[in-house]
């Protein structure tokens, strides 16, 4: 390497200090020490959740899917664990006016193979009306299992990342979570820690100089030219890919989501 640490001949404002590569791996391996505690920590944090108790719930509750009205049991696939995550649905709300960051998440697991081999089945509920929600899901092209559970009670579609166990045809809730615990599903986000300008959300420690965040999930949405942006023209980032995918003049009433 050619570089100079520290030469402000090299030194690029707003970006990280430009050193050899000698000294880049003894900052590396600096930070993997403290990264592999991390990954400890999480895999005791995953040991200790193993270990949770459950809650048993009647597995007859009636859910409505591409079907008709199916029991909650059905959405186990005849496997002994389920994985569900629950979208977010606004009633009478324009594809482009659903929530952007459950669009996001269920972007990132179009489908469940790598579960289904470990025999765990995957499914996403909403509260929507089951023709509003069959739309959308066409819209996307998805490909997973989608069931409304408009007036089920608690706990079937509970949190909006939620774990539950079969044992015959007895049902049980294991885990949830929400907020921060569902980024795990967005494989995106992982990816962004790792670069030197992050997720460009402003909560973020970044150091001096770098380019100014915005608020949560403030790049979910984008108009046509992927300029991130609440308004009438913006859409999740996703829809874009899919057919149809226009601007148009309105989101309705609940096109401004938080």
């Amino acid at each position: 390497m050619t570089t100079v640490p520290n030469d402000p001949t090299t030194a690029l404002p707003g970006r990280p200090p430009v050193v050899d590569l000698a000294t880049w791996q003894a900052a590396r391996d600096e930070l993997l020490v403290r990264e592999k505690a991390h990954t400890r920590e999480g895999d005791a944090l995953a040991a200790a959740r193993r270990r949770l108790p459950m809650v048993e719930l009647d597995g007859t509750v009636e859910v409505v899917g591409p079907d008709g009205p199916v029991p909650f049991l059905d959405l186990f696939q005849g496997r002994d664990e389920l994985v569900v995550y629950q979208h977010m649905w606004y009633d009478g709300a324009p594809h482009q006016g659903q929530c952007e960051g459950c669009t996001t998440t269920a972007w990132h697991l179009k489908d469940a193979v790598y579960l289904n081999a470990r025999g765990v089945s995957f499914a996403i509920v909403t509260t929507g009306r089951w023709d509003e929600v069959a739309s959308y899901v066409e819209f996307m092209g998805y490909t997973q299992p989608w069931y409304s559970v408009r007036d089920v009670d608690l706990p079937v579609g509970m949190g909006h990342l939620t774990c539950f166990l079969r044992d015959g045809d007895r049902v049980f809730l294991t885990y949830a979570t929400t907020g921060r615990g569902n980024e795990r599903v967005n494989g995106s986000m992982a990816l962004l820690d790792l670069t030197p300008y992050g997720r460009g959300e402003a909560w973020e420690d970044n150091p001096e100089g770098r380019p100014a965040g915005g608020s949560a999930c403030w790049s979910w949405r984008s108009d046509a030219d992927g300029n991130a942006t609440w308004g009438p023209t913006s859409r999740p980032v996703p829809q874009w890919t899919r057919p149809d995918a226009t601007p148009v003049e309105t989101l309705g009433r609940n096109g401004h989501h938080h």
